[in-house]
């Protein structure tokens, strides 16, 4: 799957993101956000060199989806194998801020 430019217009069920199989980077966010904007290209750069299912979710206050991940601040990008989350990154500023994410996806 390739880089994801919208964001979801309803996000998934946190069973159905439990059970997809395989690797998937999780992206939350909102689309007027200066942070989310700004990484866009690094998402997009990264998403280009690693074949990666991508969900982009728009969060907020009352969406279940990041809460259950305890997301606090945007973008946090988490990284998935098999449901279990392997990585972390939040607010990348450039490709070397993914590096935890290359590093566990190439394992």
């Amino acid at each position: 799957m390739a880089y994801t430019r919208d964001y979801a217009v309803q996000e998934p069920l946190r069973s159905s993101i439990d059970a997809h199989a395989g690797w998937l980077l999780l992206e939350f966010g909102a689309p007027w956000c200066p942070h989310c904007v700004g990484a866009q290209p690094v998402v997009a750069q990264w998403q280009a060199e690693h074949a990666t299912d991508h969900i982009k979710i728009e969060d907020g206050k009352g969406r279940p989806l990041g809460r259950s991940f305890q997301v606090k601040l945007w973008p946090t990008l988490i990284l998935l194998h098999d449901g279990g989350e392997v990585a972390r990154v939040v607010r990348p500023r450039d490709v070397d801020d993914l590096l935890a994410l290359t590093a566990l996806r190439e394992r």
